[in-house]
């Protein structure tokens, strides 16, 4: 009975072992099943994060890529329109063209606000342009006198056409008014005789931007005298060989534009060829400029390479200067580069202090500017302007035609130097004025009377134009309150007749003592309202360069207004030049994108 009931208890006991240990299994398959779905739910929750962050990227790429699209679609019709309109100096046919077509690399401006430049500056972040304010608005009680000196250079017109045909609006600094405005030629009377070297006009219209005030334009037109009848000349081409300039629309396009006024010299001529990289050095010595070959072999042996030492340049290009000196001839040396100056005598003040000593022997230095990316536009000006010669910007032959052929006189041949104007408005009549443009060449009331304060020169056949917006006292459109404790004297009667006094004074060539011109503007004369085409194209100009500099003083006045302006008083157009005009505000235009959306 022992045996059997031990047998029992230990059946028992198996049997409980069994069960227990298949309840163990049971919950241990039980745990496993938690886990694998605890790893299943922490996958799939992964899983879900990877797909939204995926659908986000796709969703981002896409938004970039409509982004891009439309990016694409407005550079195709901005180019689509530059195929149109590609302006170049004058009208040719497309295969007439060199180095003048338009790039097709598009870059968009920011949303302009009024008085504010159109373009982000970064774009020309190594172009070096003279810092220009906005003229000032000045009240004739507080300040009467207006004092500068007249500039016939055009470089900075010719600069911004480079940039528009590129599909560029240009930095504010870069639009200097005087000079587009003085780009073009304008019918004023032609002087009898050098004994009085240019004759001095007036004329008013109400100003386009502002119905309340007047547009007053002096005009000046130089003495003109044939190419064939200069007198003989010694030019030294002074060319930037430098690794900077190796490039079809600087090395090549100079090498071109030299030997066009090369071309257009004379026996009794000389001409000499001095380049400048690491190292200076002669190409040609003085030769006798109708040997043709020998100079166009000189020029077509430059090449570019290496640094920059334009001061080591300029001097030596001085030397032979100086070696060829015509006595009562015309002594100039032409400076053409991208300005890039980084080794030598690197400092602007010692280059300019260098030049006007150099003047001061009779030999005269302009500048011709090339090229693009790291132009240095303000030494460029300064130089020529201390050096009593020219600066232009030359961007394609046809400027260079116009500048060296065309214009050949007007460039070498000085007939007046240190020319100043002065206007002393009367207050009982004119109650603001403003000078447009001219920023720069702004003088010292007492400057005027100082012979020894340089101021600039007028070349044969030169006009020169000069523009006042004025605020008559009986109009509405002052933009200055009124002082409380200023003199409210009643004034007599005979000084209200006249509304301004203009002053010029000047030196001939050879004189070392000014001469004083004066006229006197009537106030009757303020009444006119319409203007003829000289006066009235040359507010279109004007309104067109503040337009790039943000039109500040313009109110609503538009790119649109300004073309309508300038198409009604075209006038003649010989070389293309007016139309080309209407061409580079379409442009400009097209390339404001507020004007662009706002058309749509």
């Amino acid at each position: 009975m022992k045996t059997n009931h031990k047998s029992a208890t230990f059946k028992y006991a198996l049997v409980a072992s069994l069960v227990m240990v298949s309840l163990s299994a049971c919950q241990s398959s039980k745990d496993h099943k938690s886990d694998d779905v605890k790893v299943a739910t922490s996958e799939q929750r992964e899983l879900t994060d990877r797909v939204k962050s995926h659908a986000k990227k796709e969703q981002a790429h896409n938004s970039a890529k409509q982004r891009a699209l439309q990016v694409e679609r407005k550079q195709r019709q901005v180019a689509k329109e530059a195929e149109k309109v590609i302006v170049v100096g004058s009208r040719v046919a497309l295969s007439e063209l060199d180095y003048a077509a338009p790039q097709k690399v598009m870059v968009s401006s920011p949303h302009p606000v009024a008085g504010t430049p159109l373009v982000n500056h970064e774009q020309y972040r190594n172009e070096k342009y003279q810092k220009i304010e906005a003229s000032d608005v000045h009240s004739t009680r507080e300040q009467p006198v207006s004092t500068f000196s007249i500039d016939v250079d055009t470089g900075s017109y010719s600069n911004v056409r480079r940039m528009l045909n590129n599909g560029q609006l240009p930095p504010t600094d870069a639009v200097r008014l005087e000079e587009f405005v003085n780009y073009f030629n304008y019918d004023y009377p032609t002087p009898d005789s050098k004994e009085m070297p240019f004759s001095v006009s007036t004329e008013v219209m109400t100003a386009p931007w502002n119905k309340e005030a007047k547009l007053l334009q002096i005009g000046i037109k130089g003495y003109e005298e044939a190419s064939s009848e200069l007198p003989p000349s010694n030019l030294v081409f002074l060319v930037d060989v430098s690794g900077s300039m190796r490039s079809p629309n600087k090395l090549g396009l100079v090498k071109k534009a030299l030997k066009m006024l090369a071309k257009g010299s004379r026996e009794q001529d000389t001409i000499s060829l001095v380049v400048y990289a690491g190292a200076s050095g002669v190409v040609l010595e003085p030769t006798a400029a109708n040997d043709r070959i020998k100079i166009e072999q000189a020029l077509d042996s430059l090449i570019a390479g290496g640094s920059t030492n334009g001061g080591a340049g300029i001097e030596l290009a001085y030397k032979m200067a100086e070696k060829a000196f015509i006595k009562d001839g015309i002594n100039r040396v032409i400076l053409a580069t991208d300005g890039d100056f980084n080794v030598g005598t690197v400092n602007r003040e010692q280059l300019i202090d260098m030049v006007e000593r150099k003047r001061k022997t009779g030999i005269g230095f302009s500048a011709l500017g090339f090229g693009t990316g790291n132009y240095n536009e303000h030494l460029m000006e300064q130089l020529a302007n201390k050096g009593n010669g020219n600066y232009g910007y030359i961007d394609n032959l046809l400027e260079a035609k116009k500048l060296l052929v065309d214009q050949r006189a007007g460039t070498l041949m000085t007939i007046a130097k240190d020319v100043k104007i002065q206007v002393e408005f009367n207050p009982a009549v004119v109650a603001e004025y403003r000078l447009l443009g001219y920023q720069n060449r702004m003088l010292e009331r007492e400057d005027f009377n100082n012979d020894k304060v340089d101021a600039g020169e007028i070349g044969a056949g030169h006009t020169v134009t000069a523009l006042y917006e004025v605020v008559l006292q009986d109009s509405e459109g002052k933009r200055m309150e009124p002082l409380r404790y200023s003199s409210n004297e009643k004034t007599e009667d005979h000084k209200l007749t006249e509304a301004a006094m203009i002053s010029l004074r000047y030196k001939l060539p050879d004189e070392d003592k000014s001469t004083l011109y004066r006229d006197y503007l009537q106030a009757e004369t303020l009444k006119q309202s319409k203007g003829g085409d000289n006066i009235r194209f040359a507010a279109s100009v004007a309104g067109f360069a503040e337009l790039l500099r943000g039109g500040q003083f313009l109110g609503d006045w538009s790119w649109d207004e300004a073309q309508q302006l300038a198409q009604a008083s075209k006038g003649q157009d010989v070389n293309g030049y007016r139309g080309e005009l209407m061409q580079l505000i379409s442009m400009a235009k097209l390339l404001d994108d507020e004007a662009v959306v706002g058309a749509r």
